[in-house]
Parts: structure tokens; sequence; C-alpha cells
């Protein structure tokens, strides 16, 4: 196997100064969140979700960002999951963005809750007919014996609802309210520059340089 200690590499594409940076954290993401499209990286919305049960015990998966507005950020699951069932315990959620390929990480901590009914509507109308399917025939999270107890009840949702499946009550979507935003730029011999953002309690963000 190769020697794990042997893989490291220099960082060297950028750099991040707090006196650049938008005033807001949403729209240093936006802008972040652009120049990776513009990179064509493979699911630029894929994020690491973070989430803590009653007891304590902490888990963490990869989910699609969905939306990004004033709020804080969307995306959607089975309010069933261990996720979904984590965030009923304890709403404190963190999300991480990793954009290999520009040397940058995305950091926000914040409390997750659901969306509203309508906006949970409108993306599951929006999404892919298998998709939708799929929401129904998956108890997500549970154990089943193989895959074909899947594959059954898929294809008996799909002879029950033909090409309109309905939303199911127990799928939709949450969002995070960000009360702390960190950006990660990497920077040459591990001195990365680290800008972060803190929600002070009036609403307004405060600015601040980590060390690395």
């Amino acid at each position: 196997m190769t020697q794990l200690a042997d893989l490291r590499r220099s960082y060297v594409l950028g750099s991040l100064d707090e006196t650049d940076v938008a005033s807001d954290p949403i729209a240093q993401f936006e802008r972040w969140f652009e120049e990776a499209l513009t990179a064509k990286l493979p699911e630029p919305n894929a994020m690491t979700l973070a989430t803590v049960d009653a007891s304590g015990q902490p888990s963490a998966r990869i989910v699609l960002l969905k939306g990004v507005d004033a709020r804080g950020f969307t995306f959607f699951t089975n309010y069933e999951s261990r996720k979904g069932l984590d965030m009923a315990a304890n709403p404190r959620a963190a999300l991480l963005f990793h954009w290999v390929q520009l040397e940058r990480q995305v950091r926000i901590e914040g409390t997750a809750r659901k969306v509203t009914e309508a906006e949970s509507d409108a993306y599951f109308a929006s999404r892919p007919l298998g998709s939708r399917i799929g929401a129904w025939a998956s108890e997500q999270s549970r154990e089943v014996p193989d895959r074909t107890i899947i594959e059954q009840r898929e294809a008996a949702f799909r002879q029950q609802f033909g090409e309109n499946p309905p939303r199911p009550p127990h799928w939709g979507g949450y969002l995070v309210e960000p009360t702390r935003m960190e950006f990660w730029q990497g920077r040459p011999s591990r001195l990365h520059d680290r800008i972060v953002y803190l929600r002070q309690p009036d609403g307004a963000w405060r600015i601040a340089r980590l060390s690395p």
C-alpha cells in the first residue's frame, strides 16, 4: 500500500484576503460557486452534511445543494432517514464544500429547519420521474434483506402512481441557516488563508482572519 505519509501537494493557485471578500458570506459563497461552475468542476454542489443525534453521536454524508439565498442553504431528503431523525432531535448541522481543483473549502455551521411544503412540492415536481418514484420506494436508512425488496417496491409504486407521483409526506427540504461560515484557500507551506464570518446578535456579520 502507498505510504500515506508521502501523499502531499503544494497549494499555489490563489490567495484570500479579508479586504477583498464580500461583506456578506452568502455573496462570497455565490462568488466562489460561480468560479467552481466556470472551472467545470464535477458536481460543485456536492457537500458533506454533518449531523448529531440525541445521544451526541455524529454522522456525515454527501448530499447535493439545491438552493442558496439570503436565508441559507437548501437540500432535500427523506425526513425519516438517519440525518432527518438527527435534525429532528438536534437541529445543529454543518456543511462542507471541498473544491479540490481550486484548492478551496467552505465550512458552514448553523441550524437546520424544514422548508415550507410549497417549496418541497415545487422541487419534487422538478425531479425526474425515476427519482420521484424512488422517494416512495426507499425506506431510507432501514435495513433490508436484499435489493429485490427495493426493486419490488419501486415497481409497485410505479404501477400505483404512473407518471404523476405526489410528494411523499416523509420527503422534503431543509434549510441550513448559517451562523458561522469559513472560506479556506490553500497556500504554500501549509500557511493557508482562512477567512471566517461570524453572525452577531444583531444579525450583522463580523469578518476575521484565522491562523492556519
